[in-house]
C-alpha cells in the first residue's frame, strides 16, 4: 500500500456500494464532529468482518485515532475497497484480507499476512458474523447451524489463537457480541447463542490472558443500522427496526465506533473481561 502522508477528504457516506446504496438512511461510520486523540497511534488493528457495518466504523475510528488497519472480509470486494478507501483517507495503511473466517487455515494464514506486512498486532476485533431469522426453531437445519457457530464462535477462537502467538503485553482482543445474549431473540435463536458463547469466550479469555497483560473485552450492540439487518430482515421488520429500544430507533455504525476505540486504548488499561452495551437504553445486567 501506498503511504498516506497527509489527511485527504473522504467520500461522502451517501456514496455506498452494493446494499448500502439501497439504504435509507445511509449508514453513518463516523460523526462529524469525533475528534480524535491519537489514541492508538502506532498500533496495527486485525478487524474481521472490516468491510461494512461495526467493522467498517470501527476501522474508520482506529485509523483516525492513528492504527494501521487490516481488514478481514468474505466476498464483498467493492464495500472492502470502500472501507480500505476511508481508512487511507485518515492516512494509515490498509490491508484487505478476502477469504472465509469458517477455515481455521484461513484464520491462522490471515494474521501471518498481517504481520508480515506490519510487523505486529496490537488489537484484534473479532467482529465477523451471520444470521438466518427463523421463526420454527425446526427450520433450523445442520448446515445453518453449522455456518451460524463457525462464523460466529470458532472463528473467534481461530483469530485468537493464531493472533495471540504475536500479541505482547498491553495488547488487546476486542469481540463483538450482541444484546441478544442478554436476552431472548424467538427468531434467532443460533444467533443468539453464538453470541452467548462469545460473551464467556470473553470473560474466560481474559481471566486466562491477565498474567500476560492481554486484555480481552467485548461490545454488545443492540439494533445497529447495517447492510446485515437489510440482507437478512423482511421488509416489515426493517421498517420497524429499533422501535424496541428505549430511544425509539436503531444505532447508527457511528455510535459503535468510539466503544471500540476507547477498549483498544490505553484509557482501559483496568478493564479486562467485560462487556460495553451500546444499545439505545436497554438495562442490561451482567
Amino acid at each position: 500500500m501506498s503511504t498516506m502522508t497527509q489527511e485527504a477528504k473522504p467520500e461522502k457516506q451517501d456514496k455506498q456500494p452494493g446494499i448500502e446504496a439501497q439504504m435509507n438512511p445511509a449508514p453513518e461510520y463516523i460523526k462529524d464532529s469525533y475528534k480524535p486523540a491519537g489514541k492508538l497511534k502506532g498500533k496495527v488493528a486485525l478487524i474481521t468482518g472490516g468491510d461494512s457495518g461495526i467493522g467498517r466504523a470501527v476501522s474508520v475510528h482506529f485509523a483516525k485515532e492513528g492504527a494501521d488497519i487490516a481488514i478481514v472480509y468474505l466476498d464483498e470486494d467493492e464495500d472492502a475497497r470502500h472501507t480500505q478507501a476511508l481508512v487511507e483517507a485518515a492516512g494509515r495503511h490498509c490491508l484487505l484480507i478476502r477469504g472465509d473466517v469458517k477455515d481455521n487455515q484461513f484464520c491462522k494464514n490471515a494474521v501471518q499476512q498481517v504481520v508480515n506486512k506490519f510487523g505486529r498486532i496490537n488489537v484484534l476485533v473479532n467482529n465477523a458474523g451471520m444470521q438466518f431469522p427463523q421463526q420454527d426453531v425446526k427450520e433450523i437445519s445442520e448446515e445453518q447451524l453449522e455456518v451460524t457457530f463457525r462464523t460466529n464462535i470458532f472463528a473467534y477462537f481461530y483469530f485468537a489463537e493464531a493472533a495471540l502467538n504475536y500479541m505482547q503485553e498491553g495488547d488487546c482482543i476486542i469481540n463483538t457480541t450482541s444484546v441478544t445474549a442478554y436476552r431472548s431473540s424467538p427468531s434467532l435463536i443460533d444467533y443468539s447463542s453464538t453470541k452467548g458463547a462469545i460473551t464467556t469466550f470473553t470473560r474466560s479469555l481474559a481471566t486466562n490472558l491477565a498474567e500476560k497483560k492481554i486484555r480481552v473485552n467485548a461490545v454488545a450492540p443492540g439494533p445497529v443500522w447495517t447492510p446485515l439487518i437489510v440482507s437478512t430482515f423482511t421488509d416489515e421488520k426493517i421498517k420497524k427496526f429499533g422501535e424496541e429500544t428505549a430511544m425509539k430507533r436503531a444505532g447508527q455504525p457511528s455510535e459503535l465506533g468510539p466503544a471500540y476505540v476507547f477498549l483498544a486504548s490505553d484509557d482501559a488499561s483496568f478493564i479486562t473481561g467485560q462487556v460495553i452495551h451500546v444499545n439505545g437504553g436497554e438495562v442490561v445486567n451482567g
